[in-house]
């Protein structure tokens, strides 16, 4: 392909906000011809790489929506650092039922006792399916979201 074709290409798929297709399409076409696939595989390759890379990009956006402090999950969490929690009780807040009906969760307990990263990792869950949310800390409740007091 010449350099104008080239260019053209670049700015329609700009245009049409395809950053995948821009980024992957060459090397992607290189390999598929080596590899003797159609274009209608070369296709279905490329999209399906732009859909990969546009839930990614949803979720990041969502999780930065919702204030997380980090990206966390229970999967790393250590339950047994604090015993008295209720592992069964946590993970029942993991699955998120709440949510469906409409309810809001409280974690309340002193400092060090995983209460945002139980909050992260549960809500964390629930991103890639459109849940959105935010994770508010009591001692932010009487500010504004640009820090000053309300």
């Amino acid at each position: 392909m010449t350099v104008a074709p080239k260019i053209l290409l670049a700015d329609h798929l700009k245009t049409l906000k395809l950053p995948t297709f821009l980024r992957e399409y060459d090397k992607l076409a290189r390999q598929c011809a080596t590899e003797g696939r159609d274009h209608v595989q070369f296709l279905a390759r490329l999209v399906e790489l732009e859909l990969i890379d546009r839930e990614r990009r949803m979720i990041e956006r969502r999780i930065k929506a919702a204030k997380f402090p980090a990206a966390k999950s229970l999967d790393s969490f250590d339950f047994k650092a604090i015993p008295k929690l209720n592992k069964m009780q946590v993970l029942e807040l993991a699955r998120c039922e709440w949510i469906d009906r409409r309810e809001n969760v409280i974690a309340l307990g002193p400092s060090g006792t995983g209460k945002t990263h139980v909050a992260t990792g549960s809500r964390a869950g629930r991103m890639p399916e459109g849940h959105g949310g935010q994770l508010h800390h009591r001692c932010d409740a009487g500010q504004r979201d640009d820090g000053g007091p309300r």
